[in-house]
């Protein structure tokens, strides 16, 4: 997942148990499709290289069971740490924010949510009858990859669909190649999780 043509397109699909979506490039090509296995007390999430699940490419693991403040442990396919994700527990009540951190355990960027007044309008129009299928066209939350100066590299973007299925990462600023793997594996372990709050 190094030479990736921006935007990338998240597609979540609705027609299977397991709660998976498929990446694609700008140029419509498959660079990634993940899956979250269910029934596990600690989040295990594969990635393979497309849809046939012949090839996994990374596997995403938490570092203790459900919680709040969980480390995501991002390895590569020969089983190596190449960054963790981390969520910022209670800040993130109100302002989803997370920690991507590199192989060396040294913080590198943050993820922040851009309006937290659109998570709480989505939630609380969601709760109503007929209303809550239209949301997911009206608020949709975006979410910057922010460096250690505050400089955005990259927004990830939910995009208008019913039950919030189609979301899109653009870049801002040029990306080392090696940190252009992690934010992107980051980004698909954050949607993961903030998808399954609402």
């Amino acid at each position: 997942m190094k030479d990736i043509n921006y935007p990338v397109d998240f597609k979540f699909n609705i027609g299977t148990l397991s709660n998976d979506f498929t990446a694609t490039d700008s140029l419509g090509e498959t660079i990634a499709y993940v899956k979250q296995k269910m029934f596990k007390f600690k989040e295990d999430i594969l990635i393979y290289n497309n849809a046939s699940k012949q090839h996994l490419d990374y596997r995403i693991n938490a570092d203790r069971w459900i919680d709040f403040s969980a480390a995501y442990s991002i390895k590569d396919k020969n089983d190596k740490e190449i960054g963790k994700v981390a969520r910022k527990g209670w800040r993130s009540i109100w302002k989803t924010e997370y920690e991507l951190i590199d192989q060396h355990q040294k913080l590198q960027y943050h993820i922040r949510e851009d309006n937290a007044w659109v998570k709480v309008l989505d939630s609380l129009l969601g709760e109503i009858p007929v209303l809550g299928f239209f949301t997911g066209y009206f608020f949709n939350p975006s979410y910057s990859v922010l460096d250690l100066n505050n400089k955005a590299i990259v927004k990830l973007t939910k995009e208008a669909s019913f039950f919030g299925r189609k979301f899109k990462i653009s870049k801002l600023n040029d990306i080392d190649l090696d940190d252009q793997e992690r934010i992107i594996l980051g980004l698909m372990m954050m949607i993961l999780l903030e998808r399954r709050k609402g």
